[in-house]
């Protein structure tokens, strides 16, 4: 059985929405930890972690951004090409 380009498309997607979420986060975290150790402080981490979120955020708005814009040239395009046939 063969899939649509779209549904590849989909699944593509929807991973690199919890790539461009989670990684942020992570490194953030992880950062966070790391100086909390060193310095001996406690609550590094969760700033960190927060910047980590609003860095994921701003990833999926560029991206989601990006394919909408894309859909939207798309869909120009075919119009202008029905209307020429």
């Amino acid at each position: 059985m063969k899939y649509k380009k779209s549904v590849y498309q989909s699944i593509t997607m929807i991973t690199q929405f919890g790539i461009n979420m989670l990684v942020p986060i992570f490194l953030c975290s992880y950062a966070g930890l790391y100086l909390d150790k060193k310095l001996g402080t406690n609550f590094l981490m969760v700033i960190f972690f927060f910047v980590g979120a609003l860095s994921g955020f701003r990833n999926i708005y560029i991206v989601a951004k990006r394919i909408y814009e894309k859909k939207e040239k798309e869909d120009v395009h075919d119009k202008k090409n029905k209307t020429v046939k």
